[in-house]
């Protein structure tokens, strides 16, 4: 299972990196996919949190913590919102939104 854990936060840090390279990429301009790399890489890193969750609970591994996932949950949530807003009109105000509220949950998970 620790191997199973290990993979799932591998990928999760991927994915935020994902959401942080489409903020980077729509501030320089040019790159027509970065409203779809933010969308893809904020649902992809939604539903690996979930899974890290459910494995830690079914695992043994280690207590969760609730109500540090449930503020990720919530700020990952508006992440979503404002990639799907950015994939229909792009903007990069929304871009930047996404990215910051991106750093904020990194800052959740390391220092809560």
């Amino acid at each position: 299972m620790g191997i199973v854990l290990s993979v799932l936060v591998f990928l999760h840090l991927v994915t935020m990196a994902g959401i942080v390279s489409g903020w980077l990429m729509q501030q320089l301009g040019g790159y027509a996919n970065a409203p779809k790399v933010l969308l893809h890489s904020a649902l992809t890193q939604l539903v690996l949190g979930l899974l890290l969750v459910g494995v830690r609970e079914m695992g043994d591994l280690g207590s969760v913590d609730h109500v540090k996932i449930a503020v990720k949950l919530v700020v990952n949530i508006a992440v979503i919102v404002l990639a799907v807003l950015n994939s229909r009109k792009p903007s990069s105000r929304l871009a930047l939104a996404a990215g910051l509220l991106t750093l904020l949950n990194v800052g959740v998970a390391v220092f809560w």
